[in-house]
């Protein structure tokens, strides 16, 4: 269990910062396209190069945890990436912490301890492919209230001529995108399961296809909150609905179960809801530091750039992380790396 924990740690962690090191690549880089000259430019930028091995490294080792552990594992401690991320960007990228973020970081931390503790007990997954259907018809069932209610506000917003975004938007493409950040890993890992169990290894790279396309379409929902939201709102809710939906679709479909002993189940739950808390924080941190004494406040302000990087990546994914997504919405003469 602890192996699948530091691949986890280690993927997360390639993924985001990763992202970050093809981010400042691309600042003296052309717009990305299969032009031999600009691929060139790419495949020689040094920075670059390096991100993008990290976040290809990075995706995997998140799959080889994915064959290892349970995926209401493996999701909730991929969640520490943020913190992760703020560490690396604290020491290279020079920005300042403050209270709250060592405080989320601290948390997620020790929400991994929890996780690796309470998770020694938990039994191989087997598919349960009668509550496969009761797991796509509640996505889809979820997807059409969340859509509903989108539509409802926005038909509210044209008739009342606001031209901004709603938080109830925000909040709904951050769902969205998070749902399908976690069934994309319950997906991934249904084909070790299946490998496993002794089904064709054909139904492992389709799996883990299908798993690319759910990712790409989260990547889509994030982008569309973001373009229009607040990146705080979005990301949160992101990162929440990742893990929840990771962790609740894992029981159901992969037959996953929380640990016997009741000191192991209270270690898990315990490290779920501290990895959770942590993330919230440090997406956070940045509004919740002016509630504090003006003494607990940081001496310096982040650099916008950085910040919205370090909010944009909240968002655990087993294939395709979006760490610095805000970047590339809010600067589209940028291409994206």
């Amino acid at each position: 269990m602890w192996e699948s924990i530091f691949l986890t740690v280690a993927a997360t962690a390639g993924n985001n910062i990763g992202k970050v090191l093809q981010k400042k690549g691309t600042v003296i880089l052309p717009p990305l396209s299969l032009k031999l000259k600009v691929v060139r430019a790419y495949a020689s930028n040094k920075l670059w190069l390096i991100g993008f091995l990290m976040d290809i490294f990075g995706a995997l080792l998140m799959l080889r945890a994915l064959s290892l552990a349970p995926v209401s594992v493996i999701q909730p401690v991929s969640g520490c990436g943020l913190a992760i991320l703020s560490i690396f960007s604290h020491f290279y990228l020079k920005e300042v912490m403050n209270v709250i973020d060592w405080m989320g970081i601290t948390l997620a931390g020790l929400g991994t301890i929890g996780v690796g503790a309470g998770g020694e007990e938990q039994k191989a997954s087997s598919i349960s492919i009668l509550h496969l259907p009761w797991v796509a018809f509640g996505v889809a069932f979820l997807f059409v209230l969340l859509n509903g209610w989108l539509r409802i506000y926005r038909r509210q917003r044209r008739e009342q001529e606001l031209m901004q975004s709603e938080v109830v938007e925000e909040i709904i493409y951050g769902l969205e995108s998070g749902i399908l950040f976690g069934i994309a890993s319950v997906i991934s890992k249904m084909g070790f399961v299946f490998l496993e169990q002794g089904f064709p290894a054909l139904l492992v790279p389709i799996c883990i296809s299908i798993s690319i396309c759910c990712s790409a379409s989260g990547f889509v929902y994030q982008t569309r909150g973001l373009k229009h939201g607040r990146a705080v709102v979005v990301s949160t809710c992101a990162a929440v609905a990742s893990i929840v939906t990771g962790v609740l679709a894992g029981m159901l479909a992969l037959g996953e179960r929380l640990p016997e002993s009741p000191t192991s189940r209270s270690w898990l739950l315990l490290g779920w809801l501290f990895i959770v808390s942590g993330v919230i924080l440090l997406v956070t941190s940045t509004r919740l530091v002016h509630l504090l004494p003006r003494k607990w406040r940081p001496a310096e302000r982040r650099q916008p750039s950085s910040l919205r990087s370090r909010e944009a990546s909240s968002n655990p994914s087993t294939v395709i992380q979006t760490a610095t997504l805000h970047h590339l919405v809010t600067s589209p003469s940028k291409p994206k790396a």
